[in-house]
């Protein structure tokens, strides 16, 4: 039998410490791995006394093209002024490393690609508060008025296809459905999927712009000076609504409250198209297939067992099938 390659396998604290040192970052020897899922993130203490946070993508997920425009728009947001965290530019400072980009962000090696960033620390978003609320409102309309100013070529649109459908098909294809559940959940979903088209082609003319992409309450950081972004790994060509519709609780009357108070702060800035809200339940739903999805192509991956261990099970696809079904219901009662 064939050796499944394992993803970060090699990539232990000293192999991190060692490619730091490639690129001229010399650690005093303390590390501490960060949660992520998808990359491995470590936040590293140098021996000047200063603390970075170091990046490793997971192979194959993004090409280096791809990397390099996230990197590139995390710099022109902090060029503008917007508090996001960008990656630095590296040098190198030993064989066996390539730096890839104008600004020499992305470092490449025969086996890792990774970038650097300053360690910006915060606390949770208290998406309770109106205040709050307002200014991550503005904040998202300084984004988004940068986003405007100029398009992705590489990074992925982030529409139906590409949330919904291709994740469908993943799933179908693959082997993480359970018979007994198969059926029923391709039958909702492919239901849930057709509510969600009919959605979209209500605003063809929506403007599509650079977002974020995956503004969830945990890339979300406050200090006292406001709210920051730590990562943009997800970014890519969206609607405005994307930013925003994983900041609403699930109930209508705080969904209502949270999105007076967000469009409040991000109105004083840019306009919004206020028929984009009609989306935020189809994207909530296009988010069910395509996490599902995510889980199953990096099962190999042993972080994702051990985080997701209900995963797969006939419990589980019996959940998703009525979550389905609900959204269903939700989209049809609101038409």
């Amino acid at each position: 039998m064939t050796a499944i390659a394992l993803p970060f396998a090699e990539l232990t604290p000293h192999r991190v410490l060692d490619l730091l040192d490639l690129v001229g970052l010399h650690g005093d020897g303390r590390l501490l791995q960060l949660n992520s899922y998808e990359n491995r993130v470590f936040l590293v203490w140098l021996e000047d006394g200063s603390s970075i946070v170091a990046k490793f993508y997971r192979p194959g997920r993004w090409s280096n093209a791809q990397i390099l425009e996230e990197h590139a728009f995390a710099r022109e947001l902090a060029a503008a002024e917007v508090p996001v965290v960008a990656p630095l530019t590296l040098r190198a400072d030993g064989d066996g490393v390539q730096l890839l980009g104008d600004d020499r962000t992305l470092a490449v090696t025969a086996d890792e690609r990774f970038a650097v960033a300053p360690n910006r620390p915060g606390r949770p978003i208290e998406l309770e508060d109106p205040q709050a609320l307002s200014w991550i409102g503005r904040f998202l309309g300084r984004i988004h008025q940068v986003g405007s100013r100029g398009r992705f070529t590489h990074r992925r649109r982030l529409d139906i296809d590409t949330l919904g459908r291709a994740a469908f098909d993943r799933l179908v294809d693959g082997d993480s459905l359970t018979p007994a559940e198969a059926g029923p959940w391709q039958a909702a979903a492919r239901t849930a999927l057709s509510l969600v088209a009919e959605r979209y082609a209500e605003i063809p003319d929506a403007t599509w712009l650079r977002v974020h992409g995956d503004c969830h309450p945990g890339n979300l950081l406050w200090t006292d000076a406001g709210p920051h972004f730590v990562d943009l790994d997800d970014t890519g060509t969206g609607l405005a609504v994307q930013d925003m519709w994983m900041l609403l609780p699930g109930d209508v009357a705080g969904a209502e409250r949270c999105t007076h108070h967000l469009l409040e702060g991000y109105e004083a800035i840019r306009d919004f198209d206020r028929r984009e809200l009609r989306l935020v339940e189809p994207l909530r739903t296009l988010r069910m297939i395509y996490h599902s999805a995510w889980i199953a192509e990096r099962w190999q991956d042993p972080a994702f067992p051990a985080a997701f261990p209900w995963y797969g099970s006939a419990a589980y696809w019996s959940q998703q099938t009525t979550q389905l079904r609900e959204q269903c219901e939700r989209m049809t009662d609101d038409r």
